[in-house]
């Protein structure tokens, strides 16, 4: 439906700029642009990166590899691999002019965890690179950037985390890959071959996954010509919501609640009937199993433990219940379900789920910043006004 005022000439790329389209709340299905990243097929329970799978790649195909095609448009062949990862292990490591606030930022943001931290820190980071506006930069020095910070991220996070718990922050390791690296700076401990494959695996699988609300956040921004650390920040603050990265350790706090086996009918069924939400269920875009769920269940069960029987029980339940109790609705397993699971099993602390997840989506949220950037049309909607008719008479002060 649309609604025009006063005659203008039709655009050739869209709407008149008189006139008002109305979409959906939440903008659900309205595309906003085109992009060559990756795409979300949720009637075929599928998503891609470029033209490749994202499990297929999660599966078969190291971090660094996937880095670079996201970045430079190409999966590598050893030698490119290799290259890349010397290029951006030193960019792992905390910029001079950074490290002296690590210990009162985690101070500061102790009781919010570090994501918050990191936060408060990106605005500083881009300061110390000397990053200027993208509307400014060249594509090569946007790039530089956009590899500069997935390379740090990840430091930052698990520095804070250490240093939030009373711990010593660990340098990064130069021998170890991406997703070893990470697990060895938040643990302190180099993981084994199967731990740090299954954590490779879900930071894979959760780089990029369409337009969703912290890769749009980081699009508008740089729809504006901010800088880059800017967007990565914006992105970040919208991940923070739990409707969008936060319910990873809330399914396995639903795993504790439940308690054994015998009390998880039972307990979905009141939860559900008293319209809360079961949190790891359900997907805004899916209307099949998330594929990202599948790929981490075989995971968890490679994995093994009373935990991954537990879960495989309670999932079973939950799916029955909202079958029953929400016909129609397809709430199928959704990808923070089996995540937490997985990074339970690995050693992360819950407190570090979501901090994990934007690890491994910083990178999506950088190589959409840098598509983005390539267009000079900001992106900028319009909303129907419902308040009070206007214009009304200003009454004197009394």
């Amino acid at each position: 439906m649309t609604a025009t005022a006063g005659p203008a000439a039709a655009s050739p790329s869209g709407p008149r700029r008189d006139t008002i389209v109305e979409v959906p709340r939440g903008l659900a299905g309205v595309v906003v642009t085109d992009t060559s990243i990756g795409d979300v097929r949720g009637r075929e329970g599928f998503y891609h990166y470029r033209e490749y799978s994202a499990v297929d790649l999660a599966e078969h195909r190291a971090f660094e590899d996937v880095w670079h095609l996201m970045l430079r448009g190409t999966l590598p062949d050893a030698v490119e691999r290799a290259r890349f990862a010397r290029e951006a292990a030193p960019l792992r490591r905390v910029p001079d002019g950074v490290l002296p606030l690590l210990a009162p930022v985690a101070d500061a943001t102790r009781d919010d965890g570090p994501l918050a931290g990191v936060k408060a820190l990106l605005p500083l980071v881009g300061a110390a690179y000397g990053m200027r506006p993208l509307y400014d930069a060249t594509p090569r020095r946007r790039q530089d950037e956009a590899l500069a910070l997935a390379a740090l991220v990840p430091t930052l996070i698990a520095a804070l985390h250490r240093l939030q718990r009373g711990e010593r922050p660990l340098e990064p390791r130069d021998d170890l890959g991406y997703a070893a690296n990470y697990l060895y700076l938040v643990t302190g401990t180099e993981p084994d071959a199967a731990r740090a494959k299954a954590v490779e695996a879900y930071l894979v699988s959760t780089i990029d996954h369409g337009f969703n609300a912290s890769t749009f956040t980081g699009r508008v921004i740089a729809s504006t010509g901010a800088d880059l650390a800017s967007c990565v920040a914006g992105a970040l603050g919208a991940l923070t919501g739990p409707l969008h990265g936060g319910a990873p350790s809330r399914a396995l706090d639903t795993l504790d609640a439940i308690g054994t086996p015998d009390r998880a009918r039972a307990w979905i069924t009141d939860r559900v009937l008293a319209g809360e939400r079961i949190m790891g269920f359900g997907h805004p875009v899916y209307r099949t199993e998330d594929p990202r769920a599948r790929m981490l269940r075989g995971i968890a069960y490679e994995l093994g433990g009373p935990l991954v029987d537990f879960a495989a029980q309670v999932e079973r339940e939950v799916v029955a219940v909202l079958a029953d109790l929400k016909p129609g609705r397809e709430l199928h397993t959704n990808v923070e379900f089996w995540a937490g699971v997985v990074m339970e099993l690995c050693g992360l602390p819950r407190g570090m789920f979501t901090p994990t997840f934007a690890a491994s989506r910083v990178v999506g949220w950088t190589t959409h910043a840098l598509e983005q950037a390539a267009d000079s049309k900001i992106i900028r909607p319009a909303a129907r006004y419902v308040g009070a008719p206007a214009p009304q008479r200003v009454p004197a002060l009394t």
